[in-house]
């Protein structure tokens, strides 16, 4: 669910919308085993609104006997009631988007919280017994030196000690306040160079900490606190999604081959809300995937996990044998270090990215 919310109003129409919008999503085969709660400000909501949503998605669509319920929340939002109400309604992971752990940082980027409310939510949320607490934090920032990122990763790590931690690298897009600051010459992303060094910092220090990274962003302190949900993206396990910006997955069938069906609903809510009103389903695009744009996609995203791709998995699923076609590559980023061959569970044979290969995982794919 993608959620954005503002005053009380529009609150309750998003919510009468997004439930209107579960009866236009269409039959889908098999049970649904998470739920998550994102892409927006969903802790905005009131825990009443969003158990109306998770009421009606279980009567609308099958699920195993105990999804996991994943949730955003902004720090600003946690508070000891707050946290019983989403425990209550079956919150297992807690997301939290702090961001930063420096106010300066924190000012930069427009958040509405300080440095000293991350922390305490996150010390709430802990307190509040969720299964796991997840952390954001954004590297890349104008001016971070690998000094600042270390002290933020060690405070993060070993005093906050959440179970799960994101490290996502400050991105500048076009239509965004940091775009229109670059177009004008006011900002620019940090050289690839540096923010190598702030990303190859991030999992040492976090590896020393306890942290496994089990994909290019994501750490986490034990296989029970990785993402359930984030691992369907990455091996195309089909999804819904629901709200403004949510994108779906399907495969479909009788083609004779593998192909599949992604789409995305209208980016801006009162188009979404219009559409959705009037009984439309509020997709704005979509785009068909055969066989080989789904295994250039596997590749990409598989290179992007600490566990790489299952080649022969991969060879039944494509009809590829991915080394065999790419012998020469895959030789030469071993020699250097950048994958690794080897045997998995059963005796398969996997690629894997080392610490080094992570580090430059699209330009692997």
């Amino acid at each position: 669910f993608a959620v954005r919310t503002g005053d009380a109003e529009k609150k309750s129409r998003y919510v009468e919308a997004l439930l209107q919008e579960m009866e236009l999503a269409g039959d889908w085969t098999g049970a649904f085993d998470t739920i998550y709660f994102g892409g927006g400000t969903p802790s905005s909501l009131e825990p009443v609104d969003l158990e109306r949503v998770v009421e009606r998605a279980r009567e609308r669509f099958s699920f195993g006997e105990d999804p996991w319920i994943f949730l955003e929340a902004n720090p600003e939002d946690v508070t000891p009631d707050a946290c019983a109400a989403w425990r209550a309604l079956g919150v297992r992971t807690l997301s939290l988007g702090v961001q930063s752990l420096s106010d300066e940082a924190l000012r930069f980027l427009g958040r509405r919280h300080d440095a000293q409310q991350a922390r305490a939510a996150v010390e709430i949320a802990q307190a509040a017994g969720f299964d796991t607490v997840s952390v954001d934090l954004i590297f890349g920032l104008p001016g971070q030196t690998p000094e600042a990122w270390r002290r933020e990763l060690t405070t993060a790590a070993t005093t906050l000690e959440p179970g799960h931690l994101s490290c996502y690298q400050l991105t500048i897009h076009a239509r965004t306040r940091f775009g229109v600051a670059e177009r004008r010459g006011q900002l620019s992303e940090m050289p690839e160079g540096e923010q190598a060094v702030l990303f190859r910092l991030a999992h040492r220090v976090l590896a020393d900490a306890g942290y496994s990274a089990y994909e290019v962003s994501n750490f986490a302190r034990g296989r029970d606190h990785e993402s359930r949900h984030n691992r369907k993206y990455w091996d195309h396990t089909p999804y819904l999604g629901l709200g403004p910006s949510a994108h779906s997955l399907a495969f479909e069938s009788g083609r004779g081959q593998v192909s599949a069906r992604r789409w995305w609903n209208e980016r801006r809510t009162p188009r979404w809300e219009r559409r959705v009103a009037a009984g439309e389903p509020p997709i704005e695009g979509e785009e068909s995937l055969d066989a080989e744009a789904l295994a250039t996609e596997a590749v990409m995203l598989g290179l992007r996990t600490a566990a790489g791709i299952d080649l022969d998995g991969f060879a039944a699923s494509y009809g590829v044998d991915l080394v065999t076609a790419n012998e020469a590559l895959v030789s030469h980023l071993v020699d250097e270090g950048r994958l690794v061959m080897g045997d998995g569970p059963g005796g398969s044979r996997w690629l894997t990215p080392t610490a080094s290969g992570l580090a430059v995982a699209d330009g692997l794919a």
